[in-house]
């Protein structure tokens, strides 16, 4: 039988529910602190399950694909209207996405998928001049890593926010002393070294920090600042550097460029059909070598890449999209060491992308695709497209649980709710929802929760369940 869950007798029934679980939990917390942890989640996921509609509905949602819509998780406060970058402890079983919309990071935990908390105390959105627009380069938070306890965030202010993830609080505020947004950032594996990234100074910088580890407390210093040189990224131009990830086999940050001088020769800054608009590069960055630490400019062929996420045998996935260049129709993936490639056909538009060990498959979350924006499924051996799925627009980030075979992909609320920026996807039967609507089960956008197979499952191998995964912008 069917509840309404809108009846006076049901609410009824639901206020004393609650009633005698707040009572049992705080019997409990005295107690027995882990049952009434345990309590919680159980309140958590009654009042998700009693606040929300139908989820998981519509194109987003499709039967045919191997990668499953399994819930979607609600973000309490404002309806979601912009974010940004996201990622996944999986030693934490957390989510981190970085949250404009309520000027913070929210936590999701991800063994059981649940909304945690909000750390606030950044800058939020912030409006373009006209007011009609979010202006991405002035809002915050941005990129977003973490290690251990220790979280990392660039916020729309040029600063760097340290958090502990133990406390909740954020610890460190350190600048860069740039102007706009600190955004894509990357750790090394043991969580020493963190490069971020200034995308949009002109000309655009990175800047290299020693970072917590596994340490019990902060000591996070700024090292260096490291800028490409004229002859690759000149100024005056708006050109940036986008994510950089960690290659632990050679030990260098791979960079992504959108853009770069000559490549090819004679070719121009502006958006105009390739071949006349510029391609990007990867740069190869040495932290062990502060007086030249940008070791090589890779120049890529018809890609002008966003993302950067390592895969298998050394390959690092690069997120091209025609916003860089027009013309962009698939996805990059290149090899560390001798810098081979191969395309993705029929894929492009990416910003985050994102590897994962658990499942041995790329996700990108690919919010410029010439129809609508889509989460791309990529086999990491292979590197053969094996699925798109439809998403609400601008659902440009994406970030997987290796060891709970999960991805995450955020959604905005529709355009009809918060206004330029919202979803526009094709409108549902009340004519204010689209694809994002059908996946969340409400109007004010949501984290789209997708299950996904296992390694073991894809080869029958042993797959390997730890992550040394890299998100993006």
């Amino acid at each position: 039988m069917k509840r309404d869950v809108s009846s006076p007798l049901f609410l009824k029934k639901t206020k004393n529910a609650l009633l005698s679980f707040t009572s049992t939990a705080a019997t409990l917390r005295r107690e027995s602190p882990t049952l009434a942890a345990a309590l919680w989640i159980a309140v958590l996921l009654f009042c998700t399950a009693v606040s929300t509609g139908a989820q998981c509905l519509g194109p987003g949602a499709p039967t045919t694909t191997q990668t499953k819509c399994l819930t979607a998780i609600a973000i309490p406060g404002n309806p979601i209207r912009s974010f940004d970058i996201s990622w996944v402890n999986p030693d934490r079983a957390e989510y981190y996405i970085a949250d404009r919309s309520n000027k913070g990071i929210d936590i999701i935990d991800t063994r059981h998928n649940v909304f945690k908390k909000t750390i606030g105390g950044f800058v939020g959105i912030k409006l373009n001049g006209a007011g009609t627009a979010v202006d991405n380069n002035h809002s915050g938070p941005d990129g977003v890593t973490s290690h251990g306890r220790w979280l990392y965030a660039g916020d729309g202010d040029s600063t760097l926010k340290v958090i502990d993830l133990k406390t909740g609080t954020i610890v460190a505020t350190l600048s860069t002393g740039g102007t706009t947004r600190l955004d894509e950032m990357a750790l090394t594996t043991d969580g020493t070294l963190l490069l971020a990234v200034n995308n949009a100074e002109d000309p655009p910088f990175a800047t290299l920090f020693t970072a917590n580890g596994d340490d019990d407390d902060n000591s996070v210093t700024l090292i260096a600042k490291i800028t490409a040189d004229p002859s690759v990224i000149p100024s005056g131009f708006g050109l940036s550097i986008e994510q950089p990830t960690w290659e632990d086999s050679t030990q260098r940050f791979i960079v992504s460029v959108p853009t770069i001088k000559d490549n090819p020769t004679g070719c121009n800054y502006g958006q105009n059909a390739p071949p006349n608009t510029c391609s990007g590069a990867i740069l190869v960055i040495d932290p062990t070598n502060l007086l030249t630490p940008i070791e090589k400019v890779v120049p890529l062929v018809h890609c002008g890449p966003n993302g950067a996420t390592v895969g298998p045998n050394s390959n690092v996935m690069v997120g091209c999209t025609p916003n860089n260049q027009p013309g962009d129709l698939e996805t990059t993936v290149i090899n560390a060491k001798n810098f081979n490639y191969v395309d993705v056909g029929n894929l492009t538009g990416s910003d985050e992308v994102w590897f994962d060990q658990g499942s041995g498959r790329y996700y990108t979350g690919s919010s410029a695709m010439p129809g609508a924006a889509v989460l791309g499924v990529v086999d990491g051996e292979t590197n053969f497209l094996l699925e798109s799925i439809p998403q609400s627009s601008a659902s440009h980030s994406v970030a997987a649980d290796s060891r709970h075979h999960k991805v995450f992909v955020p959604q905005v609320a529709p355009k009809k709710v918060v206004g330029l920026g919202g979803d526009v996807t094709g409108p549902t039967k009340d004519g204010i929802g689209g694809v994002g609507a059908g996946i969340c089960g409400t109007t004010n956008g949501c984290i789209a929760v997708y299950a996904v197979p296992r390694a073991e499952d894809n080869n029958g191998g042993e797959g390997d369940h730890g992550d040394h995964s890299d998100g993006r912008d």
